[in-house]
């Protein structure tokens, strides 16, 4: 299927790895030309090279910035090449807070927490809408979790600041750009294979006193797809709605879990 986003310009966060990865990747493969944004210049620059092998017909800019400061998001806007703030998708993408107990999380953690997670996408999604607007065209794809369905008692800082995001999305969809060929909308990752999933698994292993191997298979044997995600169907899924064909979707979010979430159907 043609998405009918050829040539575009997007703007993908914490894109050298992971989801971000994913979905830079599966953009790129759609003829997208993509600025890939993350904290490390060495694997980000690898990360770039050899997606530039896999579509060579685009243009992949690797900005190594850290996304939720002021200087990285000017960073990213004035990229030599890059299309400045007239991008035509943007994915938003921060490394989740850490796990812990909220007793041993003071003010400046919950800061920090509220400022990658929610104030950062706010603030990208600030500078480029207007003019996706003026456009005609435009998709906002915001990378949350599934803890905003359905919160995990060690991600409380996650559950948080994406709860503060959710909300602000779910209204400011619905506003006149809906009319104008904006559309933003928020996915929401269960367990997928990435660096963030051990890391939660670790820190599951120690609480419990199992081992890690024990804590895979115990949460794989809980999903009813009997595994975790990869980021080359999360980033499909992304690809997806930011095509032409999803024009009519907007203000949702979109849970991939494998149906681990009960929810109501």
């Amino acid at each position: 299927m043609d998405l009918g986003i050829k040539g575009k310009w997007a703007l993908v966060g914490g894109a050298s790895k992971g989801l971000g990865w994913g979905c830079a990747r599966a953009l790129a493969l759609e003829g997208v030309n993509v600025v890939m944004v993350a904290r490390g210049a060495e694997v980000l620059n690898k990360t770039v090279a050899d997606l530039q092998k896999e579509a060579p017909g685009v243009k992949l800019i690797g900005v190594a910035a850290d996304i939720t400061t002021e200087a990285g998001r000017a960073a990213l806007f004035s990229a030599p090449g890059g299309p400045g703030k007239d991008f035509d998708i943007v994915v938003t993408n921060a490394g989740g807070p850490p796990p812990g107990d909220f007793r041993n999380w003071d003010r400046e953690a919950w800061i920090k927490a509220v400022d990658a997670n929610m104030l950062t996408p706010i603030e990208l999604i600030k500078a480029t809408v207007d003019g996706m607007a003026a456009r005609g065209f435009g998709r906002i794809v915001n990378i949350t979790s599934s803890s905003v369905k359905s919160p995990i008692d060690i991600l409380g800082l996650s559950n948080g600041a994406r709860s503060g995001l959710t909300g602000f999305v779910a209204g400011v969809a619905r506003t006149k750009i809906a009319a104008q060929g904006v559309t933003i909308n928020n996915i929401l990752p269960g367990k997928f294979d990435t660096d963030r999933i051990r890391t939660t698994v670790e820190a599951a292993a120690q609480k419990s006193g199992k081992t890690v191997a024990e804590i895979r298979a115990q949460q794989q044997s809980q999903i009813p797809a009997l595994r975790y995600g990869t980021p080359e169907e999360f980033g499909a899924l992304c690809a997806f709605i930011c095509s032409q064909q999803a024009s009519y979707i907007t203000g949702q979010n979109l849970l991939t879990d494998g149906g681990a979430y009960p929810g109501t159907y």
